[in-house]
């Protein structure tokens, strides 16, 4: 069972001044989870979580958690920006790109980020693009083949187009440590929104044991390891929740096991969870609108794909609540459809749910982390308006609603258009 965060009579009221669809953010739930993704990882001196901005890139959301402690990750010049607006400076910031334009290079060194290089190739062409290394330099690794869990296939590495080979990484060392670097990091991501306790230990076992390896044949004793993102969220009522505590548990075992042993008990690890920060605290919300009786029972909303595309995109699993109708039984089965032309635009298909009628409320949950940031305007739809919960329960328009005009912005305008802007 899930439970929305605000209720039918709060939404009403909202939408007297903000009409849906709208995503609703919890700033208390996001607080409180980041104290608790903190105090799980407090044995580790020098910890940090860089959340990822592209999962929510709402300065707001930004400042929020930085006052958390958080820094953040950046993969673009326009999330660099946003950063350094919302006042992460220096190491702050790490910027983990691929296919990177050099331009994006030279603006994160001049914001004094942690540079974290994807390709081999990347190594000498930053040096050329800077003129020299910058004094903390971190490389992404990608072991290839499948990586497991207890026997299960948990991702396909070797499909990946992130990261270098075992081979590159501890040459990359080699010639960054030549090259005048003081300060060496490691990052890796290796599967996607787990649900299990077990993955950071098992990747952090796997990328210690490398630590081990470089300082062996290098002598480049690492200063950090970004473990990355992949804890997932619970997107059906029925599944388990990641246990965060149990988590940091874990990695403290094998960091006290591996590492340790060989004189790096010093190295911080980093964290980059994007989906776990945020996914639960974020809603869309949206309007029933329409119902259609064919061959199967549809009921249209006034959102859709543009504002929510996990559903279309991926088949997604999104949990609705029909607030107001929180414990009525489930005793109708609808598709959810938004109105873009295409028919993978279904928030839901064949959902059990209360009975609908128009003007119904529902809570689509766990949109907080690539929810609105997949955004886009196909069929001429426009960008939702983005609202913060306050933990005195006042909410905060954080980013209002797109209009035609800003639609239109950007087109080259003759005298036909000149009537909407």
């Amino acid at each position: 069972m899930k439970t929305p965060y605000i209720t039918l009579d709060q939404v009403k009221e909202i939408a007297k001044t903000y009409p849906t669809p709208f995503y609703l953010y919890d700033e208390k739930g996001i607080r409180e989870n980041a104290r608790k993704v903190y105090k799980a990882f407090s044995w580790n001196k020098g910890f940090k979580e860089y959340f990822a901005v592209k999962a929510t890139p709402n300065p707001s959301i930004l400042r929020i958690l930085k006052e958390e402690g958080c820094g953040t990750d950046c993969s673009s010049l326009t999330e660099l920006q946003m950063s350094d607006a919302c006042g992460f400076h220096g190491h702050d910031i790490m910027f983990s790109s691929n296919d990177t334009p050099l331009e994006e290079y030279k603006v994160a060194n001049e914001l004094g980020a942690i540079i974290n290089l994807d390709d081999f190739t990347n190594i000498q062409e930053l040096k050329d693009t800077l003129g020299s290394f910058p004094e903390t330099m971190s490389l992404r690794y990608n072991p290839g083949g499948y990586f497991r869990i207890a026997n299960t296939i948990m991702d396909n590495p070797q499909d990946a187009k992130y990261g270098m080979t075992t081979a590159q990484l501890i040459e990359g060392y080699r010639i960054l440590k030549e090259g005048g670097v003081k300060h060496f990091g490691m990052h890796a991501f290796l599967a996607s929104n787990t649900v299990t306790n077990d993955y950071y230990p098992t990747l952090a076992k796997e990328l210690f044991e490398l630590a081990v390896k470089i300082k062996a044949e290098t002598g480049v004793a690492l200063d950090f390891i970004n473990l990355s993102g992949g804890v997932g969220v619970p997107y059906k009522p029925d599944q388990k929740s990641n246990d965060i505590e149990a988590i940091g548990e874990g990695v403290h075992r094998v960091f006290d096991e591996v590492l340790v042993p060989h004189g790096l008990g010093d190295i911080r690890i980093f964290t980059e969870m994007g989906r776990f920060m945020l996914a639960p605290y974020g809603a869309l919300i949206t309007k029933v609108i329409h119902f259609k009786h064919t061959y199967k029972e549809y009921a249209g909303v006034d959102a859709c794909a543009v504002n929510l595309m996990r559903p279309a995109m991926y088949g997604a699993y999104h949990h609705i609540t029909v607030l107001g109708k929180e414990n009525a039984p489930c005793d109708h089965t609808y598709d959810v459809t938004g109105s873009l032309c295409e028919n993978n635009d279904k928030f839901a298909i064949d959902r059990a749910l209360p009975e609908l009628e128009k003007g119904d409320y529902l809570f689509i949950h766990d949109a907080g982390a690539h929810g609105f940031a997949m955004g886009y305007n196909y069929n001429g739809k426009l960008w939702s308006a983005e609202l913060l919960l306050r933990e005195d329960g006042s909410v905060k328009l954080i980013r209002r609603a797109e209009t035609p005009k800003d639609y239109f912005a950007t087109l080259d305008i003759d005298d036909c258009m000149k009537k909407y802007l």
